[in-house]
């Protein structure tokens, strides 16, 4: 066997051998690296001079003078010096030659050595950040990318000089993402720090204490909210205690971590439950197609933002003269000489001395005094009260930790009498219980099915619906991505619609902005990406973090209880078919307790990129109001609390869809 396998060896080459004993050799040492390193150079040097000497014609005749002239060559070469004579001072002359190299070259190894290591913590993202007056982003969420963009893109005077994103992840990594999401920065620097932010010696490099906000971000894993406590309370260590420090804008999910984030955040901290939010924008969008697009647009800096105006000229009068004092910018609310934010409040709320308007406008500063009470033409403004609106009949697609959320929120907010039936893939949910006695707004009504199966979503039946509400499961759940499940989900309902020929109003929510265009839904059905808004929301918190008396308008635009935004028939305000300016829309609107602030035109609803959705137009602006076009007022719809765990009504009984397919 031996003699077989010495037989089936390939015969090693001379070339190999040589190059496994140089191999060897070099490994040994450095001294033995540095060996090889001078016979080579000799090999190479000596020769080589010898035959430039030879070749001379001006070269000395006698072999000694040749000998010194190579000698001078390969000197001259090596930087060993060039000193002809005696071989004592040419073996000086080398040596102090050699001594020199070496000083030189080590001084060159130690300025290399240290413009690497220099180079590789820049490239890690570990110098510190000296800037004033910039905006702190700590975390890596899906909310980053549209936090940075806005404030990158707002027209404000609060506009800052640098954002600084300080995560753990590589920095080259967070610039490639932030330039390939966000674009051109323009006048503002993006800086990528890389570390733990929990890390009080890490989140010192971004310079909180000098920084005009600071927002910290919950990233997608299940212990981010834990997280997110540990980064306010490392904030605070560097900060130190007091009042003092930039504004500190934080967000958690689950609202078991909104008061210790609270007290770690400080006084001048804010909390946002980004799955509260999420939850009531999706239950605000149920009966009120595009909703969504106002929402985005009225959040993105690209359009009009909400801004605090002079309220001289109306001190002493009603706040209803008001919605009629400016010709570019619409008035939503009244903050007092106390402090106080009203939204909405009733046209009859006093303008005491102090106190300040809140108005929908281009920028800071561009709510220019105009009187429009001339523009306002009474004959075209509607007479007739609308119908109340109807019970509805809701149904519920999948489940998610944001599910319970959204149930709760159509509690608040549901017409007498209404239906939600809830079909998952999983098991029920919620405790099935007999309907109480006491006239819950909202029953709901439990079921399980396989919804991963397209037979099954063909198999419901849709005619007793007013709207659907399609949730995606949560990251994990399963091989595939929760976009991908709704995005087949989106894909049964629509062939059922063309099946029937009935347009539903489906309200969906994704996790991705890149699959919005992918969701095959009809016109008058919405589409809200969890992380663009909120993170939306959270820019806009931040840039009016120095006017705190602003975060109460959204707190209330985004809660179950106050003043809300809505879409309405403009048959409710003027005439159909009337052709009359908006100043008269806005003084319809005030007969009604609201303030409206823009319109949809029904004609150009499926045109992007704006949809049909006009904000804040100028009161002269006139056009012809058809049945179908919608106004946009901020109004106060009636609410309650959600009732008691004891008085839920909900039961669990068969639905549209069969429990066994």
């Amino acid at each position: 066997m031996g003699v077989e396998r010495s037989k089936d060896r390939r015969p090693v080459s001379l070339q190999d051998r040589a190059r496994y004993w140089f191999d060897r050799t070099l490994a040994r040492s450095t001294g033995t690296l540095m060996g090889w390193l001078v016979i080579i150079c000799l090999a190479v040097v000596v020769p080589v001079s010898a035959l430039l000497v030879w070749t001379d014609p001006g070269s000395p005749q006698s072999l000694s003078g040749r000998l010194a002239a190579v000698w001078r060559s390969s000197a001259q070469t090596l930087r060993l010096g060039t000193v002809t004579g005696t071989p004592l001072r040419m073996l000086l002359s080398a040596l102090l030659g050699l001594v020199a190299l070496l000083c030189v070259s080590t001084l060159v190894g130690v300025i290399t050595t240290g413009l690497a290591e220099r180079l590789g913590e820049l490239s890690r993202g570990r110098s510190t950040v000296l800037e004033q007056g910039h905006a702190v982003v700590l975390g890596w969420s899906d909310q980053v990318s549209t936090v940075v963009g806005e404030l990158v893109a707002a027209q404000s005077s609060y506009r800052p000089r640098a954002v600084v994103v300080l995560a753990e992840r590589d920095k080259t990594e967070m610039e490639q993402a932030l330039a390939a999401h966000v674009g051109p920065a323009g006048r503002t620097r993006l800086i990528c720090r890389s570390g733990p932010a929990s890390d009080p010696g890490v989140l010192a490099l971004v310079s909180p204490q000098t920084a005009s906000t600071v927002l910290v971000l919950p990233s997608g894993e299940p212990t981010a909210d834990a997280e997110v406590l540990r980064v306010l309370l490392a904030l605070r260590a560097v900060l130190g205690e007091g009042t003092g420090g930039p504004p500190v804008l934080a967000a958690v999910r689950d609202d078991r971590y909104r008061e210790p984030a609270r007290l770690a955040a400080g006084p001048r901290g804010t909390v946002l439950e980004t799955d509260t939010v999420t939850a009531r924008l999706i239950a605000q969008c149920v009966g009120r197609p595009g909703l969504s697009l106002v929402l985005r647009d009225l959040l993105d800096f690209a359009g009009d933002e909400f801004h605090l105006a002079d309220a001289t000229a109306f001190h002493g009068g009603p706040f209803g003269a008001a919605l009629l004092g400016h010709a570019t910018s619409c008035v939503v609310g009244l903050l007092t000489a106390q402090g106080r934010t009203l939204l909405n409040p009733p046209a009859a709320t006093l303008v005491a001395p102090g106190s300040r308007l809140v108005v929908l406008t281009r920028d800071d500063g561009t709510a220019r005094l105009e009187d429009c009470r001339h523009l306002v033409e009474p004959s075209a403004i509607a007479k007739a009260q609308p119908p109340p609106e109807d019970a509805a009949h809701l149904l519920l697609l999948g489940w998610n930790r944001r599910a319970p959320l959204v149930v709760d929120q159509l509690r608040r907010t549901a017409r007498q009498g209404s239906v939600l039936d809830v079909i998952t893939d999983r098991a029920v949910p919620g405790p099935a219980q007999e309907p109480e006695t006491g006239g819950a707004r909202l029953a709901v009504r439990f079921q399980s099915a396989a919804l991963s199966r397209p037979e099954t979503l063909l198999g419901l039946d849709l005619a007793p619906y007013d709207g659907l509400i399609v949730l995606g499961p949560e990251p994990g759940d399963g091989p595939d991505r929760p976009d991908d499940r709704t995005l087949v989900t989106l894909l049964a309902l629509r062939l059922l619609e063309e099946r029937t020929g009935r347009e539903m109003r489906v309200i969906t929510e994704l996790t991705d902005d890149r699959n919005r265009p992918l969701a095959p839904v009809n016109p008058g059905s919405d589409v809200i990406v969890s992380g663009e808004l909120t993170g939306l929301l959270l820019a806009q918190i931040a840039q009016i973090a120095q006017s705190r008396h602003l975060a109460p308008v959204f707190d209330e635009l985004f809660s179950a209880q106050g003043s809300t935004i809505c879409l309405r028939q403009a048959g409710h305000y003027v005439r159909v078919g009337s052709d009359t300016t908006f100043a008269t829309v806005v003084a319809a609107a005030r007969d009604r307790g609201e303030c409206a602030i823009g319109y949809r035109r029904h004609d150009r609803r499926v045109i992007p990129p704006d949809h049909g959705i006009r904000l804040n137009p100028d009161k002269s602006e006139r056009r012809e109001w058809s049945a179908d076009d919608q106004v946009v007022v901020v109004a106060t719809e009636p609410t309650e609390p959600a009732p008691a765990t004891g008085q839920d009504t909900e039961e669990h009984q068969p639905g549209p869809a069969d429990t066994r397919a």
